[in-house]
């Protein structure tokens, strides 16, 4: 039988796979487009050609989520105690701030239009807006693959936690992350075109070893120039002479903290809405500038679910049965 680790690289594989053929798609679609004629494209059929492609991708690699986590449990000799099907599809047609996808998929459209209009070419601002479709693309559908996987956890009482699985090339970002157990309810960190994976954990296997390379392991297997694009000429050199990753990167990085409050959707919460469905809603309201009644309860994002349940799983499996994520 595979192990654990084994069955993680080829999910990574897999979804790494799923993410290239539909950027292709999607680029592919963008450079038929003539740029002075770029929002009504996207408003046509070439936006719904490319909206379809993602949501595609979203669908595929979201389906492939509870195989894997029972994969990894059979593997890792814990068993399986599923108490909950992840519903794929409604994982897909969402971006994962909560959006629906159609819109974030638009904003490349304002991209190229803005590039014109600053007085590029038009082959540059078609570039510029294609490269921006494509990372939009490509972060879509792993998160929506890691989304998957945590909601396929969740529904998992044997899976207690996972492993951040990184791959080279990577960012310093995340491989100072690499090999890092947090438990399956933790959100994962992540960044645009971020390809990183999970490898879900038993309680057994969790306490018994670390299955991924760790951040001095990969920096190890970086050549010289892979290491100076990725940490900078210095900080390449003090990590040579023995620095400390976590602080040479994080003195670098310099990110700022993201906005507190609960991460919601209004995708699927008019009254034929799956969300609005799931929730049983008996109360509708149309908000200023809405075509639509929604519910007038929120329907929450996977990772708003798990967050606020505070690690009470059977809350988690209620909240994500409610919200319509699992059956």
């Amino acid at each position: 039988m595979a192990t654990s680790a084994t069955l993680a690289a080829t999910r990574y594989e897999v979804v790494q796979g799923i993410t290239s053929g539909v950027v292709s798609a999607v680029q592919a679609l963008w450079s038929d487009v003539s740029p002075d004629r770029i929002f009504a494209a996207l408003q046509g059929e070439t936006g719904r050609q490319i909206l379809n492609a993602v949501i595609a991708g979203q669908l595929s690699a979201a389906q492939g989520a509870q195989a894997f986590v029972t994969g990894a449990m059979l593997a890792q000799g814990a068993g399986v105690e599923a108490a909950a099907t992840v519903n794929a599809g409604r994982l897909a047609g969402l971006a994962m701030d909560g959006r629906p996808l159609a819109t974030l998929l638009y904003v490349p459209a304002v991209t190229t239009a803005q590039a014109l209009q600053a007085g590029l070419s038009a082959d540059v601002a078609l570039t510029r807006g294609m490269a921006q479709m494509g990372m939009l693309a490509a972060t879509t559908i792993a998160d929506t693959a890691r989304t998957a996987t945590q909601v396929a956890m969740t529904a998992e009482p044997k899976c207690v936690s996972y492993v951040r699985v990184v791959k080279l090339p990577a960012c310093s970002r995340c491989i100072i992350l690499a090999g890092r157990q947090y438990t399956y309810s933790d959100g994962f960190k992540r960044h645009p075109k971020c390809d990183c994976g999970m490898e879900p954990m038993s309680d057994a296997e969790w306490r018994s070893r670390e299955t991924a390379k760790s951040p001095e392991d990969l920096f190890k297997a970086m050549t010289p120039e892979e290491r100076r694009k990725r940490f900078g000429t210095a900080g390449a050199e003090a990590l040579e002479q023995g620095a400390d990753m976590g602080q040479v990167v994080n003195a670098r990085r310099g990110m700022s903290t993201t906005t507190t409050g609960k991460t919601v959707t209004a995708e699927g919460t008019t009254r034929r809405g799956i969300g609005s469905k799931a929730l049983r809603a008996d109360g509708f309201q149309k908000t200023a500038g809405s075509r639509y009644e929604r519910t007038r309860e929120a329907r929450l994002m996977p990772e708003q679910i798990l967050k606020q349940a505070h690690g009470n799983r059977e809350l988690q499996i209620a909240l994500l049965k409610k919200h319509g994520y699992i059956t």
